[in-house]
């Protein structure tokens, strides 16, 4: 097991954070570390579907970023990935509050990368789990560029 950079996670992380998509719906990586991810989203009206409780495409965000990240963890400096494949569970209802995604790599393979993903409320209860598919590109690179602090220590 790799120990990452902590000044990398750090840029990884401003530089995600920083991106549209996370900023349209408020979401943030919160920790980085070998095999996992942990991310947040703070759940107010703009998530909320005309039942008023948090669209399933939040949760299924959720789930693929947290999975995303969990696996991206564990990939070669020089590589990037892709989303093939998302699948979730709805468990329970969300209408306000912090929802905490916590993801974590099953396998990465020299091509493909699968990894698993709980939604938890404040309370601690999981409101929704999945799984997500990724593919790795070799030579692909975040839109910002790549932090030059190494990956690993």
């Amino acid at each position: 097991m790799k120990k990452m950079n902590p000044e990398y996670v750090s840029e990884i992380a401003r530089i995600t954070n920083a991106c549209n998509f996370f900023q349209l719906i408020s979401m943030r990586i919160e920790n980085l570390s070998w095999g996992k991810s942990e991310l947040t989203i703070s759940a107010g009206e703009k998530h909320l579907q005309p039942y008023g409780i948090v669209h399933g495409g939040i949760c299924a965000s959720i789930v693929d970023a947290s999975c995303f990240w969990a696996v991206f963890t564990q990939l070669n400096e020089d590589n990037g990935l892709t989303t093939v494949d998302v699948r979730l569970n709805y468990l329970a209802p969300v209408v306000s509050g912090t929802l905490f995604g916590k993801g974590e790599c099953i396998r990465l393979g020299k091509t493909i990368g699968l990894g698993k993903a709980g939604i938890y409320n404040e309370d601690g209860d999981i409101v929704a789990y999945g799984t997500s598919t990724v593919m790795t590109l070799p030579g692909f690179e975040l839109k910002e560029g790549m932090p030059d602090a190494p990956k690993y220590l």
